[in-house]
């Protein structure tokens, strides 16, 4: 029902600078896979196979990381080191890859826009590769949960997680009619309220499914916040028209777009994910 999963990924990365200045930030590893990587998986997992990008200038190594590199693996083929592709391997095997290229950072709503020509007229996942999730022992990932709930409402879904106050204004945050524990039908949203103005402590993270009509939106959608297209704009057009769910999401989330949540991310997946090859 849902197979294509869209990866905004044209953004600067101007956090980690110098890092970033030739180098995409989705590339930045966490122990030894790039985030980009753990959000691919992920679609995967929740059985979304096909991955579009949306890029920008600088951002080819994202494209070459999802394909053979045939010096490389000749060099290291039928040799110890050669355990350590079996991961990239099996996405590569696992997935279709297609690209197409955001000429200018216009916001995230901009960004899903602009990958239109890669989704069609179909439901579809959207992840922040930024957003690490890592799903609590035993239960499926975000995304998976996710598209569950869609399968059922057949509407929007977005990710939601409690923040602290004094975090609640670099977010966009929902309210909502709780029609079951972790789920609500969305009345309102603001992107990046002041904390005073909040209309909660739920806040959308990188997690969203959409259905097609979104697109149609977010053509009309003027510029919000910092002049830029915001998909918070678009989503409460459509939740008053209709229906979007707010889902929150079982497991913890890292935000890997700051230094402070990309080192936090890195010492957790190091103690508690990654096994050696």
């Amino acid at each position: 029902m849902i197979k294509k999963c869209l990866f905004p990924v044209g953004g600067y990365g101007t956090r980690f600078l110098p890092a970033t200045k030739a180098m995409a930030k989705e590339m930045l590893p966490i122990v030894n896979k790039p985030l980009v990587q753990y959000g691919v998986e992920e679609a995967l997992e929740a059985g979304l196979d096909n991955i579009g990008f949306v890029t920008g200038r600088g951002k080819r190594a994202i494209a070459d990381h999802f394909d053979i590199s045939f010096e490389l693996e000749s060099q290291i083929a039928g040799t110890s080191k050669e355990k350590y592709l079996t991961s990239i391997r099996d996405v590569m095997d696992n997935a279709i890859f297609s690209f197409t290229r955001q000429n200018e950072m216009k916001g995230l709503g901009h960004a899903i826009l602009t990958g239109e020509t890669l989704i069609g007229n179909e439901p579809f996942g959207v992840v922040l590769a930024d957003d690490l999730c890592v799903p609590e022992p035993g239960e499926d990932n975000v995304l998976a949960q996710m598209v569950k709930i869609y399968k059922q409402f057949r509407c929007s879904v977005v990710a939601v997680m409690e923040v602290p106050e004094d975090q609640i204004h670099k977010y966009g945050v929902i309210k909502g009619e709780e029609m079951k524990e972790g789920l609500y039908r969305i009345e309102d949203m603001v992107e990046k309220p002041k904390n005073e103005e909040a209309p909660s402590n739920l806040a959308i993270i990188g997690r969203y499914i959409l259905t097609p009509d979104i697109f149609d939106i977010l053509r009309d959608t003027p510029p919000g916040i910092n002049n830029e297209v915001q998909i918070t704009d678009a989503l409460l057009k459509q939740a008053k028209d209709g229906c979007v769910l707010a889902y929150k999401l079982k497991g913890t989330r890292f935000d890997c777009g700051s230094v402070g949540g990309f080192v936090e991310a890195t010492n957790y997946v190091f103690e508690n994910v990654y096994k050696e090859p």
